[in-house]
């Protein structure tokens, strides 16, 4: 054991100084994130779920410099994952949407400028409805929005990007002026 820690000191130290600081920034990320999430009244489930995507980025980043640092031969490596990202980028291609409704979510958690219980209108063709939704529940890849007679609508995230989205009324207060529960 003390040979191992003799020959590989340098690698070690490099290691645990990284991982100390991919902790260290990954803190201080997920608490800008909450605090983010806080201040714009954002339900916790979806700062939950940005805080997981960011945690995986992190975990991806370590990987490959804790790779580097150890000396993993790359060229080998390459073989073997160029060969997984083929297979992974036919099967994403495929599944083109799923991502683009992800990377829509993590944009509208950032600047989407309607929260949970507001009411709004989309201007989209396909939905022929004169009155408001009602914001259920935003979604990594979906929002939830509720018609007056409880009809429910998936609406996807990246479409929601897309479209003209009109704000009705805030959450706080109904057209009367009464407060919602």
């Amino acid at each position: 054991m003390e040979e191992f820690f003799g020959s590989y000191k340098n690698q070690i130290l490099a290691t645990v100084i990284t991982l100390a600081v991919i902790f260290f920034l990954k803190y201080l990320l997920d608490k800008t994130i909450r605090k983010i999430g806080s201040i714009s009244n954002i339900v916790e489930a979806r700062t939950i779920l940005i805080t997981k995507y960011v945690s995986f980025l992190f975990f991806l980043i370590s990987v490959g410099i804790i790779a580097f640092i150890w000396g993993i031969n790359f060229q080998e490596v390459g073989l073997v994952f160029s060969s997984i990202f083929a297979v992974i980028g036919v099967a994403l291609f495929a599944s083109w949407s799923i991502l683009s409704n992800v990377t829509a979510g993590v944009i509208l958690f950032f600047s989407f400028p309607f929260k949970i219980g507001d009411r709004v209108k989309i201007l989209d063709k396909d939905i022929e409805a004169e009155e408001p939704y009602l914001i259920e529940d935003i979604k990594a890849f979906h929002i939830s929005l509720r018609k007056e007679n409880g009809e429910l609508l998936v609406y996807p995230n990246n479409l929601l990007m897309q479209k003209a989205v009109t704000l009705v009324y805030e959450s706080e207060e109904t057209p009367d002026g009464s407060e919602e529960t």
